[in-house]
């Protein structure tokens, strides 16, 4: 993993809803997201936690763009990209826990 900037997709249990986000941090970011601390938020109030897709771009300004285009696209398209990386929609949360670990450590 890249330092940087991040572009994530987030979805609820049912995977009825794809939230579309960026952050220079994503380990902090999803514990934010897990822990609802921005109450009332898209992602509090339809619970989409789990992370399903990522992208690790060089700078925030790369990710920012990134996140527009995405949030740009029909669900479709969203589907169609997620698929590619992550076929079965496998909850990604632990994963980049680990993987930030192994980093630091």
């Amino acid at each position: 993993m890249q330092k940087g900037a991040f572009v994530y997709i987030l979805t609820n249990k049912l995977r009825t809803v794809l939230y579309i986000g960026v952050t220079s941090n994503l380990r902090a970011r999803l514990w934010e997201h897990e822990h609802h601390e921005i109450p009332g938020s898209f992602t509090d109030k339809y619970n989409a936690t789990l992370l399903i897709y990522y992208e690790s771009l060089d700078t925030i300004n790369s990710a920012i763009e990134r996140e527009k285009q995405l949030k740009g696209w029909v669900r479709k398209k969203k589907e169609q990209l997620i698929v590619r990386k992550n076929p079965q929609w496998k909850v990604l949360n632990e994963e980049i826990a680990k993987e930030i670990y192994s980093l630091l450590y």
